[in-house]
């Protein structure tokens, strides 16, 4: 399958890129797509969280008075949940998070979203784009051209070049990413993929 290339002014060009059908114009399975998206999310948590038991708490382990005889209620240890500065009962304990999803799951699932935007006309490839300097208001411009201001965007390039990470630090709702290490959820959380020639190129051949 054929996409035009767009220049950086948002101005068409005579030129176009095949791209695989097997990567592009595939049918989404949706199902990859949630598996793919649960792992990533899963794996952003820490789970460091820790709250101190019973045996983690200082104190010692001996009864503190004999069972009967006292008038009291017996007790076992000064470290039991019940009493003041005791161990926390039920409380949250640190584990893993990670939900392991197969390699070609994962493989599917960006297929799957990349044809997705195929399909609804959210996929533009810019020939390249060409930053003089780190300014915003460049980066600005380009999008401008290409009419996707105020919509929330991901580029990718095949190349992250400093003075074009500069320019898309500050504005909002854009992620600039280099496209070999886009994933799912990068690709499916905005409205409009943006890549230029060398990161789709870069796509196409890792997924085929």
């Amino acid at each position: 399958m054929k996409l035009e290339l767009y220049k950086s002014t948002g101005e068409k060009t005579s030129a176009s890129i095949t791209l695989s059908e097997t990567v592009f114009g595939i049918e989404p399975n949706k199902h990859c797509v949630y598996l793919a998206v649960k792992s990533e999310m899963a794996s952003l948590h820490q789970g460091t969280h820790q709250s101190k038991n019973r045996s983690a708490v200082s104190g010692s382990g001996k009864k503190p008075h004999k069972q009967k005889g006292t008038g009291r209620a017996r007790v076992g240890s000064t470290r039991n949940p019940s009493r003041v500065h005791g161990g926390t009962a039920f409380g949250p304990n640190s584990h893993s998070y990670n939900v392991s999803v197969n390699k070609k799951v994962k493989k599917l699932a960006r297929k799957s979203v990349l044809s997705d935007k195929m399909s609804k006309g959210q996929l533009l490839v810019v020939e390249d784009f060409k930053i003089n300097s780190p300014k915003t208001k460049e980066l600005l411009n380009i999008l401008s051209g290409l009419q996707l201001l105020n919509k929330k965007i991901t580029i990718l390039v095949g190349k992250l070049e400093e003075a074009l990470w500069l320019s898309v630090r500050n504005v909002k709702h854009i992620t600039i990413l280099q496209a070999e290490d886009a994933s799912t959820y990068d690709l499916i959380d905005c409205e409009m993929l943006l890549l230029d020639k060398a990161g789709i190129e870069l796509l196409d051949k890792q997924l085929s």
